[in-house]
């Protein structure tokens, strides 16, 4: 199978990069290495990837629409996997047209790219902020989503909006991701794990939100990439029973579907804190800090959806997957 995977040079788009060439795909990559974080990281996780065979990579922003609509011309791709976006919450509240150009534009040429090359399966990156100011937990892909708090969740429940026009309209396959907090080896350095980590390593106050009282259902990466490859190849279908009079926002008459990954066990904060102290063998100095603009308390993913569709659950808990970044942390620094 050859995939396209967009945001290559990324966090899941590397390490997804690297499980599809091991198991024998072709993998075409498309990254921008913009410097939203260190590009040295980019670089680094790219230079695994090109030591590989099957492996090609295209330097360029989805935003450009004749070099997207170039790749999509000199490549038959069996799957799109567009992990390519302007990530973080908060990031959204200081620069609010990266996210318009690389989450909403960019997303269009997708969308068009594989309407026009026939694409079998479009799966893209959502995420668990798309639930906004709602309260019911765990949160299920069943529940309606009309409440963003940040410009970024406007976005990702936009790509949902979008693709399913796509799936309508062109009979594309599309499957969106809610992704759940993800961490682990290789993450990305805005994230709370890698600031923690630096943070008490040098021995610097580390801040928390909210003053701890937070609860995020944490997700390592293994477990999301072996989701997302058992979603490519698995094209959404269409539900026979789907009633307008009573819309399911998870499925559609068209070949459309949402899926939460998560790992269904939802951690506090504190408790998050205390096993990467226990790891690096260190205690925090903390920064109690109210709650910013555009976050939530809680999140908590409703995984029974995938698992009874998809046949899989992930599993690594916190005690297991943070002393893995840790090792990996220090390795690389």
């Amino acid at each position: 199978m050859r995939v396209m995977i967009t945001g290559v040079a990324g966090f899941i788009g590397s390490t997804l990069a690297h499980r599809l060439l091991d198991r024998g795909d072709e993998v075409v990559g498309i990254d921008n290495l913009n410097d939203y974080y260190d590009v040295n990281l980019k670089k680094a996780r790219l230079k695994k990837l090109q030591d590989k065979n099957r492996f090609k990579f295209e330097q360029l922003d989805i935003v450009d629409r004749p070099a997207m609509k170039k790749v999509f011309e000199q490549n038959k791709f069996d799957a799109v996997m567009n992990l390519a976006a302007q990530a973080g919450v908060r990031y959204s509240i200081e620069n609010p047209h990266a996210y318009v150009d690389a989450n909403l534009v960019g997303f269009v040429n997708i969308l068009e790219g594989c309407r026009h090359s026939k694409v079998a399966h479009l799966v893209f990156a959502s995420s668990s902020s798309v639930y906004g100011a709602n309260t019911k937990l765990p949160f299920s892909e069943h529940d309606n989503i009309d409440h963003p708090v940040s410009l970024y969740a406007a976005t990702k429940k936009s790509n949902e909006l979008l693709s399913h026009s796509y799936s309508h309209l062109y009979g594309l396959a599309c499957t969106g991701l809610r992704f759940f907090t993800v961490y682990g080896p290789w993450g990305r350095p805005d994230m709370a794990l890698f600031k923690f980590t630096k943070g008490i390593l040098a021995g610097e106050p580390i801040p928390v939100y909210n003053k701890g009282q937070m609860i995020r259902d944490f997700t390592y990466i293994d477990d999301i990439v072996e989701g997302v490859v058992r979603v490519i190849d698995k094209p959404a279908q269409p539900n026979k029973n789907w009633n307008g009079n009573n819309p399911d926002p998870a499925t559609s008459y068209a070949p459309y579907r949402v899926f939460n990954i998560g790992n269904n066990n939802p951690v506090k904060l504190m408790r998050y804190i205390e096993v990467l102290e226990e790891s690096l063998g260190k205690k925090a100095i903390l920064d109690l800090l109210p709650m910013q603009d555009g976050d939530v308390p809680a999140t908590s993913a409703d995984t029974n959806d995938l698992h009874g569709e998809i046949g899989y659950k992930p599993e690594v808990t916190v005690e297991e997957g943070v002393p893995r970044f840790v090792d990996w942390y220090k390795e690389y620094y």
